[in-house]
């Protein structure tokens, strides 16, 4: 299975309360902070929530 690279590249103050618990979920509290997680359907879908705050880069 895929790997995705995902990082923080907007700050998520003045954003809903449930995409900065999103944010958390993904295990992102810095700006420029990246993490993988394999490429799932309930990653996918947090990914969707807050795409306008990450970038995705899939890892093969």
């Amino acid at each position: 299975m895929a790997n995705l690279h995902i990082i923080l590249v907007k700050s998520g103050i003045g954003y809903a309360d449930d995409q900065r618990k999103t944010l958390k979920a993904l295990g992102l509290r810095r700006l420029n902070q990246s993490v993988s997680h394999e490429d799932t359907a309930s990653i996918r879908g947090m990914i969707n929530k807050v795409r306008h705050l990450v970038e995705v880069e899939e890892e093969s």
